[in-house]
């Protein structure tokens, strides 16, 4: 049984409670009375408000349903569709021409392309890594993965291998030549790097001098003009330095003594209290909030069992250089970091309101997670500052459509009032991810517009909403066919050409979404500075590694520049986005690929299952029906999930099939998690809770809000762990 305090009308569990009165308050003005009754009186004004805009999302739904009964199987005209959406109010009159007018945002925001980390903040070391990840070193990210062949004798082993270690200089030397090419030759060819009268020059190995074709981009050094122990470089916003040291074992056979390029990588970060966290109860939620603080008070530390020694690791500082001139330049050390609550749906027992009923989930995120991050606000951060521009940055996730945007608004609107901050301090990013928020991005936009740093595209969950929201339009097209729908290639494209019409461009992140497989970073410097080049100036990544890997597209991509090319050109069809993923009438699946789906679609949703509801594990590198390892969080299970619910409504396939896969690929993952001690197998009675959960989400799939996964895995955890206890 939880304890609770009793404070005015509201019963709050007594972990909570204490974490906000010992530490959460301390050093701010305001009493811990004054903090809940001011709270008590938001969740009593916003409360119904939230309640009901979930009751028009299932009014929406149900009449969305009925109409799609009504046409199934027939060729319906595409206006007749667009006029229905417009008559129940799911499709919204465009609003006029607008700029977003948000202020004092950080230049992380506002000019800096580049990678952007998203990891649960209840695990510590993976907030700490994500932290830390604004540097990171170049050689150690090529030479630990397939970035770089093994083919010519250049395989990774235990022992440092020189062939393969020469072939990560050489992607480094030719990186650098893109950062910042020299006048004559390579760098490639530099024997030192020295500064004379403000000004980067190059001995080369033919004894000439040269310099950088740009002289502006070197910003700073560190150590003797004459003997360096580092050369700053800027390009595109983003800094490479180039360590210098005839001492390292690296350093020392190098023509010009360089050990290692230490990239600007992950610029922002996520820091997730939502999608890849399970948070089911007070203990799980006061885990969330006291990392969160701890990293807004700069002291967050965790220990770390590394080859045998165990180490504390804790944020990093900042990075000091003198510029050109002699003067001195301060860099941040750490990421910029973002804070993503709930959204709308989901209450919390954590807090009971004056009649013992749950309170929204999300009002309790918004307003723990401001009051820790005003510990950075107020310089109660031990010197680590998140925010120089003194906002709060919070991500808002699945809200459907402008209503939803303006009553998030309106909560930040009295958070601010009731602690005390100026008006628009939180900032907000909106996650495109959601139907009714694509269809009406513009005016949802509009909605937050003295507000908006971020809009983000996010596949997975924008289709499972695709298919939740269209489940009785027919039968979905495959998974693997679903990336070259007209919809979804005119979503990734109408995200950018909306935001950039609504002025975010210098004013916030237009982001694109994940790279899912973390061992597979040769793939992902291939194809993800696709995101780049679409406009995106940030996209997100599974590592500190890959947000080093992914930093060289922005040296390779001018953002702005093709920004203000796609300015220029058509626009996305809102007629091709609302194209429905339908199977057509000759579209025919054999048996085998029915059961292949099926079989790819289960594998998916117990790998991911089974970890969340028996160890609590929201995010993780799961494997796949092939072993490869993809980062793994509800999004994926609610694209599984949906689709085989909708298959299994239009006849695709049976409840036998599905039951038949469930269990064949519950012996697969069994093997595939046999290393793990506290793995508990779902095979073969298949009665534990797990197995349980992944049934009931495919089975009562058309039953869940929005195809949301949430109310059942928590169900089902809440279960879990209550048998722990016994």
């Amino acid at each position: 049984m939880t304890t609770r305090v009793q404070v005015g009308g509201l019963k709050v569990a007594t972990g909570l409670w204490q974490l906000v009165e010992e530490r959460m308050l301390s050093g701010i003005n305001m009493k811990s009375k004054d903090f809940w009754s001011k709270f008590e009186n938001i969740v009593n004004e916003l409360s119904p408000i939230n309640n009901a805009l979930l009751a028009k999302r299932e009014k929406l739904q149900l009449q969305l349903d009925d109409w799609h009964r009504m046409h199934q199987g027939k060729n319906v005209d595409p206006a007749l569709y667009k006029a229905f959406l417009k008559e129940i109010g799911y499709l919204l009159p465009s609003v006029d021409n607008f700029s977003v007018e948000t202020r004092n945002i950080d230049t992380e925001i506002t000019h800096q392309a580049g990678p952007q980390l998203v990891v649960p903040v209840k695990n510590a070391r993976f907030a700490l890594n994500a932290a830390n990840a604004r540097w990171g070193s170049l050689y150690d990210a090529l030479y630990g993965t397939d970035a770089i062949s093994e083919a010519g004798g250049a395989e990774k082993g235990a022992l440092y291998n020189p062939v393969r270690g020469e072939k990560v200089i050489q992607f480094a030397k030719q990186h650098l030549d893109i950062v910042a090419p020299l006048e004559d030759r390579s760098h490639a060819n530099a024997t030192r790097y020295f500064v004379e009268e403000g000004l980067l020059q190059i001995a080369l190995d033919d004894g000439c001098i040269t310099a950088l074709v740009e002289p502006d981009k070197f910003v700073g050094y560190t150590g003797n003009i004459h003997q360096p122990d580092s050369i700053l470089l800027k390009n595109h916003g983003l800094h490479v330095e180039i360590q210098i040291d005839s001492y390292n074992d690296i350093g020392r056979i190098d023509k010009a003594n360089v050990k290692d390029l230490l990239v600007e990588a992950a610029v922002t970060t996520i820091m997730d209290c939502e999608d890849s966290v399970a948070a089911v109860d007070s203990e799980d939620k006061i885990e969330v909030y006291q990392n969160w603080l701890g990293l807004m008070q700069g002291i967050l530390s965790a220990k770390v069992n590394k080859n045998g020694d165990t180490i504390t690791r804790s944020l990093c500082d900042d990075r000091h250089y003198f510029t050109p001139n002699g003067d001195r330049l301060t860099l941040p050390g750490r990421s910029l970091l973002f804070v993503r609550n709930v959204g709308h749906l989901m209450a919390t027992n954590v807090v009971l309101n004056k009649d013992n009923e749950a309170i929204p989930e999300g009002l309790l995120d918004g307003m723990l997670t401001t009051l820790a991050a005003m510990h950075d606000l107020q310089g109660l951060n031990n010197g680590r500052i998140n925010s120089r521009a003194g906002s709060i940055n919070i991500v808002k996730p699945k809200m459907h459509g402008p209503e939803e945007v303006a009553f998030t608004c309106t909560l930040f609107d009295r958070i601010e009032a009731a602690l005390g901050l100026m008006r628009y301090t939180i900032k907000l990013g909106i996650m495109d991810e959601e139907r009714r928020t694509t269809l009406n991005l513009k005016a949802c936009i509009y909605e937050a517009k003295h507000r908006v740093v971020f809009i983000n595209t996010g596949f997975l969950d924008r289709t499972g909403d695709e298919i939740h929201t269209s489940m009785y339009a027919g039968a979905m097209v495959p998974k693997s066919q679903m990336k070259q729908s007209a919809w979804l290639n005119a979503y990734e494209d109408w995200n950018v050409d909306v935001g950039l019409a609504c002025g975010l461009q210098g004013h916030g992140q237009i982001g694109k979404g994940m790279w899912a497989m973390p061992d597979e970073m040769a793939a992902m410097l291939a194809d993800k500075i696709a995101h780049p080049r679409a406009g995106a100036n940030t996209a997100w990544v599974p590592s500190p590694n890959a947000a080093i890997l992914h930093s060289t597209h922005y040296h390779l991509v001018n953002v702005k520049a093709y920004q203000n090319r796609i300015k220029q050109n058509t626009r996305a069809s809102l007629d091709a986005l609302l194209t429905l993923p339908l199977m057509s009438a000759d579209n025919t699946l054999t048996q085998e690929q029915v059961q292949q789906e099926l079989d790819n679609n289960a594998q998916s949703i117990l790998g991911y299952v089974v970890r969340w509801v028996d160890q609590g594990i929201g995010c993780s590198k799961v494997l796949d029906i092939n072993n490869v390892g993809l980062m793994e969080d509800r999004a994926t299970l609610r694209i599984s999930s949906q689709h085989m619910a909708n298959w299994l409504l239009h006849g695709i396939c049976t409840q036998e099939q599905v039951l038949s896969a469930l269990k064949r690929m519950a012996a697969v993952v069994d093997e595939q998690n046999g290393d793990d001690p506290l793995y508990q197998p779902m095979s073969p009675d298949f009665t534990g809770l797990a197995f349980q959960a992944a049934r009931d989400l495919i089975f009562k799939g058309t039953l869940q809000p929005s195809g949301y996964t949430e109310p059942l895995l928590h169900q089902y955890r809440i279960e879990a762990k209550a048998r722990i206890v016994k």
